[in-house]
């Protein structure tokens, strides 16, 4: 047999070897016949592999052929020692062919040798009986049906319908129609396909038909059967590729049309179902002209996969739509919530957690109706709509929490804020100045006190109902400091309420500054605001200290005392009246020239040098004045001239130094915070 052949059910006349099998079980007594397999124009498969399919080929057919009683259970050894030998190509490798078959010769001609081709000998008969012995044997032979030769007229139709057959196959594969309806189905879909496959695949076997009819007719129904299986087997993968580019064709088209009815408003779950069915009509349309009816092809697992891809694509663009949807509502959420929720923090206060309660339920009572309002369109499962909208509740919440923890990671710049905010402002949201009459102590419990109740706020999440005594824990623990004195001086040891991780009836999930986080932080805010403090009243010092400039009531009373002649003596000569005036003015110039209370404000000795310095310049600046208001035409009251002239020096040097006077007293640096001030008082 060919090498080529092995593993073919009709190769190598292996039909013909059931028959033997049958026979030699029924007509012969069991006896081992060597059975030997020539494998032609052996490949480079090794033999080693192409052996055991040749001997479970054989196991086959022994196990397939119907056996007498007597040997239903004789196995395939009794009967036959099966060897299989393999030769070489002869157009390959001439050479090594002929010595393998002068070895294959030598055993043959060696077959009665121990372990030769012959076998068993227990029924050899005698040269002298082998007359006889073949008459036996062919008279058997002739007797049983089962060994008759096929007649003449059926071999001849068989050699020659499977000719005519073969001829036909060739000539289908060149035929120039198939070769293009081949080539143009490998690109795309081809219309008309089924009609056009058909008419040429009926073609061939018309040709076949015509030149097998009068052949025996079994014999041409069997080929022409082979024929159209052969030729349906070589066209088949053409109509696969066809149904393969009508599947995809189709699943673009569903797409685009899915998308397009989205776009235009169509509900998710009425769109999908329009076009699925719409397209898998068309599919099976499309599918109908493909057909071949010579073949009746079934296309089902096609038209599967294409559903199955069709629903695929339909949950993935579903969830993409439903994420999409939530995405959406969860930043919407987040916008409303996030600032507003910062804004709330900022300004804590006894209805900071109210309002955010508020907030947080009306703003998800909108996003909840919405969604919901939204998912309608999805016929969705009850559980998993209710599964979303409790998410995105859970979405929001979450953003409030979140928010609360990223501003309780930054209250102690809220406290110091609000702390600055309130200490250096008035209630009208004026800068504080610094004149000696506040009360420091007041205003820095009032907004220490302030700063603690934003701790408290800001110390747990307050979204639930849950009462708590966080802000009695901390005023009672950080401010009542005289409470705290008196315990300790009465050495009566206390537990310290900070002096924890935990907040009474406050679940760790919804802590945010733990009391132990607190007392450290209130020790940090204390230390920070300590320096506006001391800054304050040391600009309140320095401000009484610049305008007190009265002398103290017993000088006043010695002056009237003591002055009283002096006084008497201006009464009755009123011309010391006009020197005095006149001195003043001129006394009063200088102090303004010389910005004596200004000079004064850095220090007494700092002051008297500056003056000193700027003294006699000074004088002579004003004396110079006085001489060029000397030199214009004189009038008959030189008195009243002097004065004015005195007079608008005075005013001269007063607007001069007026800007320069407020510039210097307006403004007092006090640590980091800046104290605004007016300009002090003249007596």
């Amino acid at each position: 047999m060919w090498c080529h052949d092995i593993g073919r059910e009709q190769a190598a006349n292996k039909p013909l070897l059931k028959t033997v099998f049958q026979v030699m079980m029924r007509l012969f007594s069991p006896r081992k016949t060597t059975l030997m397999f020539v494998i032609r124009d052996k490949t480079r498969t090794p033999l080693e592999n192409l052996e055991p399919v040749l001997r479970e080929d054989i196991q086959k057919i022994w196990d397939s052929a119907p056996k007498p009683q007597a040997h239903k259970e004789t196995p395939l050894s009794e009967f036959f020692n099966v060897e299989v030998v393999a030769l070489s190509s002869y157009e390959e490798k001439e050479e090594q062919f002929k010595e393998q078959v002068a070895n294959l010769r030598q055993r043959f001609n060696h077959s009665i040798a121990p372990g030769g081709l012959a076998g068993d000998r227990r029924g050899v008969v005698p040269a002298s009986g082998f007359s006889f012995s073949a008459q036996q044997i062919w008279k058997v032979i002739k007797e049983n049906k089962d060994l008759d030769l096929p007649a003449h007229k059926v071999m001849v139709a068989t050699v020659r319908c499977e000719e005519i057959a073969n001829e036909k196959f060739t000539g289908f594969t060149a035929n120039e129609n198939w070769c293009l309806l081949e080539e143009a189905v490998q690109s795309g879909p081809v219309a008309g396909f089924g009609k056009k496959l058909n008419s040429i695949l009926c073609t061939s076997l018309s040709e076949y038909d015509a030149e097998a009819t009068y052949f025996d007719e079994g014999v041409r129904s069997a080929k022409r059967k082979q024929l159209e299986e052969k030729l349906l087997q070589l066209v088949q993968p053409a109509y696969l590729s066809m149904l393969g580019h009508l599947r995809s064709g189709t699943l673009e088209k569903f797409k685009e049309a899915f998308e397009e009815a989205l776009n235009g408003g169509e509900g998710f779950s009425l769109a999908a179902h329009n076009c699925t069915e719409s397209y898998m009509a068309l599919f099976d349309e499309r599918c109908t002209d493909a057909n071949v009816e010579l073949a009746n092809w079934d296309c089902s697992k096609v038209r599967d996969k294409l559903r199955r891809d069709i629903d695929t694509h339909v949950a993935s663009v579903r969830a993409a739509k439903l994420l999409e949807l939530t995405s959406s509502y969860e930043a919407k959420l987040n916008e409303a919530l996030a600032g507003p929720v910062e804004a709330l923090l900022d300004g804590a206060n006894n209805e900071t957690w109210p309002s955010i309660k508020k907030l947080l339920q009306r703003e998800t009572v909108s996003a909840v109706s919405g969604l919901s309002s939204a998912l309608s369109g999805f016929e969705m499962d009850a559980k998993d709509k209710e599964k979303m909208l409790t998410n995105l509740q859970d979405y929001a919440r979450g953003v409030v929490e979140a928010k609360a923890r990223e501003e309780a990671g930054r209250v102690l710049i809220r406290m110091k804020d609000r702390f600055s905010t309130l200490f250096s402002h008035d209630s009208d949201s004026m800068p504080r100045v610094w004149t000696g009459k506040e009360d420091i102590r007041a205003i820095t419990k009032t907004a220490r006190s302030a700063s603690l109740k934003l701790l408290s706020v800001m110390a747990a999440i307050r979204l639930d109902d849950d009462v708590d005594n966080i802000e009695n824990t901390l005023t009672s623990a950080l401010v009542d400091t005289k409470s705290n004195a008196a315990v300790t001086d009465k050495s009566i040891t206390t537990f310290d309420p900070l002096a924890s991780s935990t907040w009474e009836q406050v679940p760790p999930a919804k802590t945010l500054i733990t009391p132990v986080q607190c007392k450290s932080l209130w020790r940090q805010f204390r230390a920070e605001t300590e320096y506006s403090v001391t800054q304050a009243i040391s600009a309140q010092e320095a401000s009484r200290r610049n305008n007190n400039w009265m002398p103290p009531p017993w000088a006043i009373v010695a002056l009237v005392v003591l002055g009283f002649n002096e006084f008497m003596t201006l009464l009755r000569n009123p011309l010391y009246l006009g020197v005095l005036f006149v001195g003043y003015l001129t006394v009063k110039a200088l102090w303004v020239q010389l910005n004596i209370s200004g000079e004064f404000q850095h220090g007494v000795l700092p002051g008297l040098l500056s003056i000193s310095t700027k003294f006699l310049p000074t004088v002579m600046n004003l004396l110079t004045k006085l001489a060029e208001q000397g030199q214009s035409p004189a009038t008959n009251n030189p008195q009243t001239n002097v004065g004015a002239a005195a007079f608008k020096s005075f005013q001269n040097g007063s607007s001069s130094s007026s800007t320069s006077s407020t510039a210097s007293s307006g403004v007092t640096a006090s640590g980091n915070d800046i104290d605004y001030s007016s300009p002090p008082k003249e007596d």
